[in-house]
């Protein structure tokens, strides 16, 4: 997502990134795993000059990218610490208590600034962030990032208009400046649970805007198509029809009765190449049902050419290689854009997304239920918490058995209702509720996009 950057001499010409009658905005990310990336890829039509990504652009000088490097190389060593044995575990509970969050009850001042909020602080107080502060501030127009330390770094430098784009249900105290009284940074929260979180932390309530996570235009544009495709596979039976069918149907078409479809399972890794090992059980279990045709496989290496490798070997020891590009997809990209607009096409035809409850917990707002393996860290065991309470996800059970429990959820009806409580309960307009919010005169009086931003508006509760 890091385009070519203008050269010095020319990036000394003001940059008019209004001229074609569009509205733009610095849309500010980092390589971090993929999370971040993709909430700043649904943006990237209103991105003035390019997504930047905070933390790899050319802009930012050697000694800023050799911190960043330190920080990235920390956190995808942390994040595969769970795979080593004997000493994984102890050294990640370690890492996790550091980014522990608080019981959200009882309603509590939290605004105490953390450890980690005091050293960010200080690493701010050195000029952390500064080289991309400095860059954009050559154009006045909203900046939007979907990680805190941009925000932070611009509001320093007396940028006017900055958001924060929340990436998980509920957050860390890191997240906001140590004085957030007095911090004009603006947050773009995708759940109730943030907006809570972010009043206990000190952010002044109009200062925060639930407008959900950023889904991809593409696959919302199809979505109602896609679901009703995808609710007839997953209900061969008929059983959720059965149940429900006249009270959901959309638009006349019926549910239910397709015994001929196969179900596809798309499997995706984190942007530190965790859990892959996970696909490996997953083809041990469903070698014969995907011999027999009755699934499709999708496995995202994402950018990893390491777990594509991984993969490829797990479908060899499986005896499955005639099956790739007929029943399974292994799916590698070059470069993000790519990841990501293949990934979003997969998920078009996509009957079950199986992944760690990451930020791909919001896609549950395009219809599709949730299969999820084991969370890595607190914000994790949230972001589970909150699809499994609406009932739009499970808890994997163990992988190498996966013929067994999958039919049996596959027959019972109750994937095909997830994927219809997803549809109902989970937000799905934050791409452009975050448009409307950052080009507002007054961003925190804003008509926002479905029934949930209705959810903060009742003083009265809450």
């Amino acid at each position: 997502m890091n385009d070519s950057t203008p050269s010095e001499e020319e990036r000394t010409i003001p940059v008019d990134c209004g001229r074609d009658g569009l509205h733009r905005a610095w849309v500010v990310t980092v390589g971090m795993g993929y999370g971040h990336q993709r909430a700043a890829y649904p943006l990237r039509g209103i991105a003035c000059e390019r997504v930047i990504t905070a933390n790899a652009d050319k802009m930012v000088d050697p000694r800023e990218q050799r911190r960043w490097k330190g920080v990235q190389a920390f956190y995808e060593g942390v994040s595969r610490l769970c795979s080593v044995p004997l000493v994984g575990k102890p050294l990640w509970s370690l890492y996790d208590r550091l980014q522990r969050i608080a019981d959200l009850y009882p309603s509590r001042d939290l605004s105490r600034p953390t450890l980690g909020v005091l050293y960010l602080d200080r690493l701010l107080n050195r000029g952390f962030g500064q080289g991309m502060a400095e860059y954009v501030k050559a154009v006045d127009i909203p900046f939007v990032s979907t990680f805190f330390v941009p925000p932070l770094a611009a509001a320093r430098a007396r940028i006017k208009r900055v958001f924060s784009v929340v990436t998980d249900v509920d957050i860390n105290r890191i997240w906001v400046a140590r004085h957030p009284e007095t911090c004009p940074v603006h947050y773009l929260v995708p759940s109730m649970i943030a907006w809570k979180r972010l009043i206990q932390y000190g952010v002044r309530p109009e200062k925060i805007t639930f407008t959900g996570f950023p889904l991809p235009e593409e696959n919302l544009a199809t979505l109602e198509q896609d679901l009703h495709r995808r609710i007839r596979r997953l209900d061969p039976i008929g059983r959720f029809a059965a149940r429900y069918g006249d009270i959901v149907g959309f638009n006349g078409v019926s549910t239910g009765g397709d015994f001929h479809a196969p179900v596809t399972l798309t499997y995706a890794v984190g942007g530190a190449g965790a859990q892959k090992d996970v696909a490996a059980s997953i083809l041990e279990g469903l070698a014969p049902d995907l011999k027999a045709g009755l699934y499709r496989l999708n496995l995202i290496a994402g950018t990893r050419l390491e777990v594509r490798r991984f993969f490829m070997d797990a479908i060899r020891k499986q005896g499955l290689e005639s099956l790739v590009g007929n029943g399974i997809e292994v799916q590698c990209a070059l470069d993000i854009p790519s990841y990501f607009a293949t990934f979003n096409r997969m998920l078009k035809d996509t009957d079950i997304l199986w992944t760690k409850p990451s930020e791909l917990v919001f896609y549950a707002g395009l219809g599709i239920p949730l299969i999820m393996s084991a969370p890595l860290g607190a914000h994790e065991e949230t972001n589970r918490n909150w699809i499994r309470n609406m009932g739009a996800g499970f808890v994997q059970e163990n992988p190498r058995f996966a013929r067994e429990w999958l039919r049996e959820w596959i027959a019972s009806g109750m994937l095909a209702e997830a994927a219809f409580d997803a549809y109902v309960k989970a937000p799905r307009h934050g791409t452009e509720n975050i448009r409307r919010v950052i080009f507002a005169d007054d961003p925190s009086d804003v008509e926002l996009v479905g029934d949930h931003a209705a959810t903060v508006l009742a003083p009265e509760w809450r």
